[in-house]
């Protein structure tokens, strides 16, 4: 891990000193918000192919639906046909997972690297760096401590939130059409191991964009950086590619 966190720290470091000249202090910032947008543009691809795998689920609706119908008392048969199903037209019904999977790393690098006060056994110069008046290595209960939530931190962390609860209502709005655009579709399992989305689970799954809100609360300021920028390009980027599909991608309670 310390290897990883050395060259990581480098190309923060490298990226930083190229945008010194236009972002000044904030360089370093910057430097993350690139990094983040360069990670996304790398999974797009993915996300682009589960958008197309997503197509391709909504027109097994009908077939799916009679599948559940059919083996109705035998939820393992239920489960194997449904497995059948998406191996014979080729559509695996966790590919939407893989661009979030893929991005993980970049996060607990990001996060690990502004946690650490040396790295190699030496200072983290990186913790010298802030986005205006915040701390790239504090979080949000230090920026309170250094003058309050209206204080220069403070006022940092409320423009993040701001942010971040813009795009979670965003994607509340969004996710509550498309759970009730898919209503009047037939329910099928959205995955091989479960018939479908439980009913709890479908009530809450508009509300856990705001969850996002309480991970740029606890984390490093660098960190929360990351975060907020991939929410963001998230919902544009889902807003753009399941436009024209029903559901959206999202998967509901069974009826009945």
């Amino acid at each position: 891990m310390s290897v990883f966190l050395s060259g990581f720290a480098d190309l923060v470091a490298r990226l930083a000193d190229l945008l010194q000249p236009a972002f000044h202090t904030s360089a370093a910032a910057a430097a993350i918000v690139l990094f983040t947008l360069a990670v996304r543009l790398a999974v797009h691809p993915l996300s682009r192919s589960a958008a197309r795998g997503q197509r391709a689920r909504a027109q097994l609706a009908p077939q799916l639906a009679a599948l559940r119908e059919k083996h109705a008392k035998n939820p393992e048969r239920l489960r194997k046909a449904v497995m059948e199903l998406h191996a014979r037209e080729k559509v695996s019904p966790l590919a939407g997972c893989l661009p979030s999977l893929l991005q993980l790393p970049a996060f607990l690098l990001m996060y690990q690297l502004f946690s650490r006060t040396e790295l190699g056994g030496e200072p983290n110069a990186l913790l010298g760096h802030s986005l205006l008046a915040a701390p790239l290595g504090g979080r949000w209960p230090d920026a309170l401590a250094d003058g309050g939530a209206l204080g220069g931190p403070g006022v940092v962390y409320l423009v993040l939130f701001a942010l971040v609860a813009a795009v979670a209502t965003f994607t509340y709005r969004r996710t509550k059409t498309q759970l009730a655009a898919t209503e009047a579709m037939p329910a099928a399992p959205t995955a091989p191991g479960a018939p479908g989305m439980p009913a709890a689970m479908a009530k809450a799954l508009p509300l856990m964009s705001f969850l996002t809100l309480v991970t740029v609360a606890v984390v490093p300021l660098a960190a929360a950086l990351y975060v907020v920028t991939s929410t963001t390009w998230s919902a544009v980027e889902r807003a753009i590619l399941y436009r024209d599909i029903p559901g959206g991608g999202v998967a509901v309670a069974p009826r009945g």
